[in-house]
């Protein structure tokens, strides 16, 4: 019988996979999973809507992640798993929950692969006119692809050295930053507060674009809990990782904005042709600025790939486990799930060749299909721990290690925050496509997952 009905939890201790990564390397991917190429690049379009405010909206949607990340942290703490968030909703809401959760993330995480491979390639073939883009997205394919299929700890490695590249850039970045502000870097002078004079030149309605431009800058942050599930020490691991999530969030995202608003003028073009990390960059006066950040916003975008092929084939192996999806995927040698590893590198270089062949509508359509899939997500983690909660505090209160601030208040509260962003998305033109694309997806998801939660109880 289903969990809805029996209460039982799903069997979900992912025996069969190893346990390859250290410590060292689920504390820099947690570290450096927030750092994303969405930063880098996707953050100019919201200064240039929001102004200055853009401060404000990085610091709305981080507290609103912070919160998300503590009730995940609590959940996979208690529960590690390799299915993440996907397990906790079969445990908490019934089956259907978790499939509807598992399968909408999985088709999320492979389409980013290939957008991050195609965005990696653009980078690459400017460096070499004349070379195929298609050719190097199936480079980085194959390389990821086979680091990945290997063992576990390879995906440690290249994630722990891309991290390290990541956090080391941002990093001086923001050293240098502060230095020019405070007057005190050689070869510059101080803006002081001269361009932070129209915090909202936009008013309101700037405010909300920025808002929900940074609110999808933040995805990938669920990587360590899923990660977690392979590491030595998973209750540890998650522990750590969520603890440290607020002041990795307050000083990459928020501290990196206040330091770009403030060298560069909102308005200036630079910040969305070059994208605002070159243009505070230039401003400095410092040589190279330009290809330096290219390089960096090509390990973000390699290291994002590496994590989703990660990712998406732990989705699906764990949902396979649980009987959601084709026994093929479930099969592991070695201690990695290379059927599902293959299955997900083949789904993200189709929606490549999508890009090419069908660019204005399956393509598209794909695209507004996953818009709003972390928001879903987020929802199915906030419910689950508003049960969860209750029934380890009655069963297993020692599996407590990470305690929700505040319970059930500040769950109630991203609860709002969440529903805040689908009435924003709703009245904005670029975002109410996305928003009835996914809403549509997961219904029809939801709808398979409950049929067969039915059909399974019936046979049972």
């Amino acid at each position: 019988m289903p969990s809805t009905t029996t209460g039982t939890p799903p069997s979900t201790d992912d025996v069969s996979l190893s346990h390859g990564l250290k410590q060292r390397h689920l504390s820099m991917i947690a570290l450096g999973g927030v750092i994303g190429a969405g930063l880098f690049v996707g953050s100019g379009a919201g200064i240039a809507a929001a102004g200055p405010s853009i401060v404000v909206a990085y610091a709305l949607s981080g507290l609103l992640v912070m919160l998300v990340m503590r009730m995940l942290g609590e959940m996979s703490a208690a529960y590690p798993s390799s299915g993440s968030f996907s397990a906790h909703a079969e445990r908490a809401i019934g089956p259907w929950a978790g499939f509807t959760a598992g399968w909408a993330f999985w088709v999320l995480l492979c389409t980013a692969v290939g957008l991050e491979g195609i965005g990696a390639a653009e980078i690459v073939s400017g460096w070499l006119p004349g070379t195929p883009e298609w050719a190097w997205v199936a480079l980085f394919m194959v390389v990821f692809c086979g680091t990945n299929l290997a063992a576990v700890k390879n995906f440690g490695e290249f994630e722990f050295w891309f991290a390290a590249l990541k956090v080391g850039a941002i990093t001086l970045f923001l050293v240098l930053g502060v230095l020019a502000i405070a007057g005190v870097l050689p070869g510059t002078d101080s803006p002081g507060a001269s361009h932070l004079t129209d915090f909202m030149p936009n008013g309101g309605e700037g405010l909300v674009i920025g808002l929900l431009a940074s609110v999808f800058a933040y995805g990938g942050l669920e990587t360590v809990t899923i990660a977690a599930a392979e590491s030595e020490n998973p209750v540890k691991g998650v522990a750590s990782a969520v603890r440290t999530a607020m002041w990795r969030i307050a000083l990459f995202y928020v501290g990196s904005m206040a330091v770009i608003v403030t060298l560069v003028p909102w308005d200036s073009k630079e910040v969305v042709e070059k994208g605002p990390y070159v243009a505070a960059l230039d401003e400095l006066g410092i040589p190279g600025a330009g290809q330096l950040m290219n390089v960096v916003v090509l390990v973000a975008l390699l290291s994002a790939m590496n994590a989703n092929v990660y990712g998406a084939s732990r989705i699906a192996y764990s949902l396979v486990e649980r009987g959601q999806g084709p026994k093929v995927l479930g099969r592991v040698s070695g201690g990695v799930p290379r059927i599902a590893v293959l299955a997900s590198s083949v789904f993200g270089f189709l929606c490549v060749l999508l890009s090419y062949w069908r660019p204005d509508d399956v393509f598209a359509w794909l695209l507004n299909m996953i818009g709003a899939v972390i928001l879903v997500v987020w929802i199915f983690i906030a419910v689950s721990q508003l049960r969860l909660r209750r029934r380890l505090e009655r069963e297993a209160p020692e599996k407590l290690v990470v305690r929700m601030w505040l319970f059930p208040w500040l769950t109630w509260v991203a609860l709002a925050g969440m529903a805040a962003v689908f009435v924003l998305m709703a009245r904005e033109p670029d975002t109410r496509v996305q928003l009835y694309s996914t809403g549509g997806m997961t219904l029809a998801l939801a709808a398979v997952g409950y049929a067969w939660q039915k059909t399974r109880a019936t046979k049972g």
